[in-house]
């Protein structure tokens, strides 16, 4: 076997900027100022119904209560946080599980006394609502939260209701918590070594068969012991979420995420629609290539993500990788790259596996008056190097819109994906410039991969939900029946090219996604094929594009997708979009082909 990279000088992040320990007193210090902050807000209930006839005293109570209600948010999300980053490097360690589990309730507790204050936003008129924005002048800043915040009106309980959901919150949060900590505690035997779930997954992308199957065979087993325990989370979560869905009236299981996206069912139904059409000539079309060029009929699952050559894949240092994505920003604009450099010269950065640490990548944007931390588990391997820049990604266009504050910078999913997603565009688009033509071959089927896990891979996963949550109305259904589905959905979106052995089966219970954010998946999808619109209008014109797309991140979330695309000439509400997106996945299948 190939040595493995060497990962003990990889950074990790300091979180004393947030707080210097579990015990520092600011942190007592924060929540009982954001319980006081609550109180003075507190004081403002009755006063926006008893001013309704009086626009510019409404107008600026509004205003007044929106900061204390910004700020109360900046003292909680900023404890939250640390307890949140702290415990995902520390999966293993109870005091630190339970330092969130016990700073969620209390969090909660102190957010309920600010639930009138949405309530009573919506029990406004629209035309008393617009008349008192207009009168206090300040107040109309708030637009952008406020459309937000009426949006969930139709679905609205009583205040009591509210509380009850608010209270019980980090008690079902606890699920998703022993889902974590089951996967965290994860390891299994391979060739002579104990693998966590993250080096498992990274061992299925080594070059030897062998290898590959042996990691894939390790994690199904691994996976297969813990099933019941994660089916079960699973299960509650989802009966959970009916009940709420079924009081608040949402029509469909994916309609709460719809809304918080801010994008209609329509447009995500023609987005599914598109790649579903495409699976033929994308997926199924490319595995069956790749298996050509591995000199197979089939591929086994454990080879999707293969290299093409049998040798030690490429590697890349910790200071190739960031030279790489800086270069790459740089190229888009200096200030991409200015404010991705602060990450690296600051110790905001975890890259270093290690036992305990959770898998996956996230960016972390804290709040508005503070800076966002990045979170990865760095390999070396070229998908690596553009999960950084994904993260970057996140990280530079949580940052640009900062000057908002925390409410108007909060992001809708389906544009937070936009910027990491062109990060990692950026840095394959300089990869391949630099390749040779030995090496062009597996960059462009990493490219493709990267293309299907996600766009196709993800949709994939949207199905899948789909059709649990579906089956969940009637009742809880086994660790067997999960696996069912599963394997039912991603053959359809694999292939026949592609064999899934029984131990595939077991493969749903790690994507963490179902269990913390249900309906999630698809913004990776829809924030990929945006993004190809987007690299095109790049290259049609790229001084042009980069302040309009410097705009369109600073904007954070005071805009709606459809807004934000307009200056682009984009219309992501058109099944026509999307299959132009897919159409451009197919030409890199036909240039891969070309080259087979």
């Amino acid at each position: 076997m190939n040595a493995p990279f060497k990962t003990d000088t990889l950074p990790t992040w300091r979180l004393d900027d947030l707080y210097a320990s579990r015990e520092d007193p600011r942190i007592e210090t924060d929540l009982t100022e954001a319980e006081r902050v609550n109180g003075e807000l507190a004081r403002l209930e009755g006063r926006m119904i008893a001013t309704r006839s009086r626009p510019a005293e409404l107008g600026g109570i509004i205003d007044r209560g929106i900061e204390l209600y910004e700020q109360a948010v900046n003292l909680m999300w900023g404890v939250g946080a640390y307890a949140s980053l702290s415990a995902s490097t520390a999966r293993d360690d109870p005091a630190w599980s339970k330092f969130e589990a016990d700073l969620r309730a209390r969090s909660a507790r102190i957010g309920a006394m600010s639930l009138f204050f949405t309530l009573e936003i919506n029990r406004l008129e629209d035309d008393e609502l617009e008349a008192a924005l207009k009168a206090h002048k300040p107040a109309g800043r708030w637009r952008p939260w406020l459309r937000q915040v009426r949006a969930g009106r139709p679905h609205e309980l009583t205040a009591d209701l509210e509380r009850i959901l608010i209270d019980k919150a980090p008690a079902v949060a606890n699920w998703a918590r022993l889902s974590d900590e089951t996967l965290a505690r994860l390891s299994a035997r391979v060739a002579g070594e104990t693998l966590t779930l993250s080096e498992l997954l990274n061992r299925t992308s080594d070059p030897d068969p062998a290898h590959r199957k042996a990691a894939a065979q390790a994690l199904a087993k691994a996976l297969a012991e813990r099933a019941p325990t994660l089916a079960l989370a699973l299960n509650t979560l989802a009966f959970e979420k009916q009940v709420e869905d079924r009081w608040r009236k949402y029509p469909t299981p994916a309609a709460s995420r719809h809304l918080a996206n801010e994008v209609d069912a329509d447009a995500v139904e023609a987005l599914e629609a598109a790649v579903v059409e495409s699976y033929a000539a994308v997926s199924h079309r490319y595995y069956r290539l790749k298996a050509q060029v591995l000199g197979r009929k089939h591929l086994d699952h454990w080879d999707r993500n293969a290299p093409l050559d049998q040798g030690a894949p490429r590697t890349y240092g910790w200071d190739e990788a960031k030279g790489i994505v800086l270069e790459s920003f740089e190229a888009l604009a200096p200030q991409f790259a200015d404010t991705a450099r602060t990450f690296f010269a600051q110790p905001w950065i975890d890259a270093r596996p290690r036992p305990g640490k959770q898998s996956g990548a996230y960016s972390h944007s804290v709040t508005a008056n503070r800076h966002p931390y990045v979170f990865m588990n760095y390999m070396g391997e070229r998908r690596d190097v553009l999960t950084l820049a994904h993260e970057l990604g996140h990280a530079v266009h949580q940052t640009l819109c900062q000057p908002l504050g925390t409410l108007l910078a909060s992001t809708p999913l389906t544009l937070a994906e936009t910027a990491s997603i062109f990060g990692e565009g950026l840095v394959f688009e300089k990869l391949l410039g630099e390749a040779s033509k030995a090496e062009r071959r597996g960059l462009l089927a990493g490219k493709i991969e990267d293309g299907i896990n996600t766009v196709v891979r993800q949709i994939a996963f949207h199905r899948f939900e789909t059709r649990f949550h579906a089956a969940r109305q009637h009742g809880e259904l086994s660790p067997d029946e999960i696996g069912g589905l599963w394997m039912e959905i991603m053959r359809e979106s694999l292939g026949p090219a592609v064999r899934l052995d029984n131990g595939y089966r077991h493969y749903w219970a790690y994507i963490s996604h179902f269990v913390h954010a249900p309906f999630y998946v698809y913004a990776y999808a829809f924030g990929d094929l945006l993004v190809r619109a987007l690299m095109e209008k790049r290259r049609e014109d790229p001084a042009r594009f980069a302040p309009l797309y410097e705009q369109l991140l600073a904007a954070g979330g005071t805009k709606t997708y459809v807004e934000a695309l307009a200056p682009f000439g984009l219309n992501p509400r058109e099944k026509a979009f999307w299959a132009a997106g897919m159409r451009q996945m197919e030409r890199l299948v036909d240039e891969f082909e070309a080259l087979v």
